[in-house]
């Protein structure tokens, strides 16, 4: 079992050895953000490895990672602008379904900002909120602002624990990897542990 994953992480290390993928990063990053399935947070710390061990730059990882999601999540927002008419009908056909759309942007005009930064790091968060946001229609300079903060900082984070591992295990790749997604793994945790604590304490 150890001896298969080392010849996949190996494999693994020496296809992202490669400049094409930095396109890919791009690719999948822009991907991500309308199809939540697609695995973006983990190329990008693919990327930080490989630049951890010298393979790729950081830079150019980070800009790459960076640029495809700003892109990607302005996609989720124009197809929300575009199915926006469609929703809010189907919504406020019912008084349930009006109240629900009201809490929503209500909760997007109290504190949107904060949350598109943090939906980044919950799993399907950014599609579900970058559409919301198109669906609600929020000012779109106001989006644009939020979402450059919130692509550099997720970025940022996923490059550099990638980078981290790189560097700390440079002649050990498969615990470079997993070290690297255990970190991302456990930060998850917390986020959603936090919301859980917060969601509760709310209801009580």
């Amino acid at each position: 079992m150890i001896s298969l994953i080392n010849e996949f992480f190996n494999g693994l290390k020496d296809f992202s050895d490669s400049y094409w993928f930095y396109v890919i990063i791009f690719v999948i990053a822009v991907l991500d953000s309308v199809i939540p399935i697609v695995p973006s947070e983990t190329l990008v710390i693919i990327g930080g490895v490989s630049a951890g061990s010298g393979s790729l730059s950081l830079g150019i990882v980070l800009l790459c990672a960076a640029t495809g999601a700003f892109i990607g999540d302005h996609v989720s927002y124009e197809i929300g602008k575009k199915a926006s008419a469609f929703v809010t009908r189907r919504y406020e056909r019912t008084e349930k379904g009006a109240k629900r759309l009201n809490a929503v942007i209500h909760h997007i005009n109290e504190r949107g900002g904060l949350l598109l930064v943090t939906a980044r790091f919950i799993p399907g968060g950014r599609t579900i909120l970058t559409l919301t946001c198109g669906i609600t229609h929020q000012r779109q300079r106001w989006f644009s602002g939020w979402i450059a903060v919130a692509t550099i900082i997720w970025a940022t984070y996923a490059s550099l624990l990638g980078f981290i591992g790189g560097k700390t295990f440079a002649d050990n790749h498969t615990l470079a990897f997993t070290f690297a997604f255990g970190c991302a793994i456990g930060v998850t945790g917390v986020i959603e542990l936090a919301r859980f604590i917060l969601k509760k304490r709310k209801s009580q």
